[in-house]
């Protein structure tokens, strides 16, 4: 074997579920600390240190205060943009440099303290953190909303998500009350797998039925979306072969990237040439399993990002997955009940597939997804050294239908969410909608048609278009 070849050897994890609890930096820390442990290397000798964007807090310089900290003076420091993609990004580029013999060692961590803020919120208090940024930095998006998205109040994935949904139920012929006894037999076995892992935020096996409580963006449940105010943590260290020879790392405690990818859907969710599949999905899975040399049915083990059931469906349909394949959609209980620390999942995913591939030899696939189901990474990891990295350019990159930002006249809708309140009534209605020279976002008001739109398919209903310029209304 190359004496470059990297492998992961230290994994930490933390949840917490005491309120108030440690800020950001001090979970860093704390994972950052055990695994190193884990992985028999002294903090100070790490080469890199990357941190996956954090929710919680804004830091001055978040990778500096961490290596402070940890008394660690690493050539090689990273802080990533609001991506659920960006660990398997940062793992990713660690282990090229592994690979290319400009790193020995590095340690990705993430974490999030939303569970704490909402804590101090609460009490009418603001969270007593350390090294705020002064001033502080724009939010860290990749690339902002489309202006008309903004117009219409479009930006939250629990509307955006379901707009892919009901296109995809549309697509595949199910009826509506058929899909959601279909998510929640899906999601359900997540549940119980949730409830085995002690680092899960919601550790309650529950049934199908229990899944359907009240709507937050319909078709969409509160119990089978992401669940985000979570304080968690993890982190995870990476060596090259020969480090972790020097440093007595068992083989059966080496865990070895086989294979990744990295491939763009459209960043806009009108912009989607089919808004219930996804092109991008097949490209990247397929990119990853020929670099690993290895296939689906390889697979010992499988975490399918799961923060809405479409994305979910889309990866199942993409890569010819049974959703209720016995070997199950994930390692952790998925982001809904292990808990979704806003970036930060993918590595408590890879934490988790590591140790369960030492525990049992074999291959497990991690999959991220970013934005609105806009970026997508597919990992192979493997108790087997082999394959060939791969890296972030992506592989399919998809054409965009072009966004009408302001829209009068007839329209066809292509997918479509209602938005519920706290109190769980409807609010707010939110289309895409097919128009002359390419799809336009409105919203709907009426109480009567938001009440009809979630009693019968309104993919393909004929809609009128009105608009002041900025933000278009449909009704029919």
């Amino acid at each position: 074997m190359d004496p470059r070849t990297p492998c992961l050897i230290g994994i930490a994890q933390r949840t917490i579920r005491e309120q108030p609890g440690p800020e950001p930096l001090d979970l860093w820390e704390s994972v950052a600390r055990a695994a190193a442990d884990d992985a028999r290397l002294p903090v100070g000798r790490l080469d890199s240190i990357q941190i996956v964007h954090t929710d919680s807090w804004q830091y001055d310089a978040p990778v500096g205060r961490l290596a402070e900290r940890l008394g660690a003076t690493p050539r090689h420091q990273v802080y990533s943009k609001v991506s659920g993609t960006a660990p398997q990004l940062l793992i990713g580029a660690a282990a090229a440099g592994i690979a290319a013999g400009e790193l020995e060692s590095a340690l990705v961590t993430g974490a999030e303290a939303l569970a704490t803020r909402r804590a101090y919120r609460k009490a009418g208090e603001h969270a007593p953190w350390s090294h705020a940024a002064d001033p502080r930095p724009p939010y860290g998006w990749e690339r902002p909303p489309h202006p008309s998205a903004l117009a219409h109040g479009l930006f939250l994935p629990v509307h955006t998500y379901p707009i892919m949904e009901t296109a995809r139920r549309a697509a595949v012929g199910l009826a509506v009350q058929e899909e959601m006894r279909e998510r929640a037999r899906i999601m359900a076995p997540m549940t119980e797998v949730a409830a085995a892992n002690p680092y899960a935020w919601r550790r309650v096996a529950r049934t199908p039925d229990e899944l359907l409580d009240r709507f937050v963006g319909w078709p969409y449940t509160r119990s089978t979306v992401a669940v985000l105010e979570v304080d968690q943590a993890a982190a995870v260290v990476l060596a090259s072969s020969r480090l972790a020879d020097r440093l007595g790392v068992p083989r059966d405690r080496r865990v070895y990237l086989r294979g990744w990818a990295y491939a763009e859907d459209t960043w806009e969710v009108a912009a989607r040439p089919a808004l219930g599949s996804s092109p991008a999905v097949a490209a990247a899975a397929r990119a990853a399993f020929g670099r690993a040399g290895l296939g689906l049915d390889d697979m010992h083990a499988l975490d399918v990002y799961s923060c809405f059931a479409i994305a979910l469906r889309q990866a199942c349909d993409a890569i010819g997955l049974d959703p209720l394949d016995p070997r199950g959609l994930t390692v952790t209980g998925g982001l809904p009940y292990a808990g979704g620390p806003a970036s930060d999942y993918v590595l408590h995913s890879t934490a988790t597939m590591a140790g369960l591939l030492r525990a049992q030899s074999g291959h497990g696939l991690v999959t991220g997804v970013g934005m609105h189901l806009t970026k997508h990474t597919y990992a192979v990891w493997s108790s087997e050294p082999g394959g060939r990295l791969g890296g972030a350019t992506p592989v399919h990159a998809a054409e965009e239908v072009p966004v009408v930002a302001s829209y009068e006249g007839a329209g066809k809708v292509a997918g479509y969410t209602v938005a519920h309140g706290p109190g769980g009534a409807a609010e707010k209605g939110f289309l895409v909608v097919e128009v002359r020279g390419g799809r336009a976002y409105a919203v709907v008001e009426e109480a009567g048609l938001l009440a009809e739109a979630e009693e019968r398919e309104l993919v393909g209903q004929e809609v009128r278009v009105v608009t002041d310029g900025k933000v278009n209304v449909a009704s029919w």
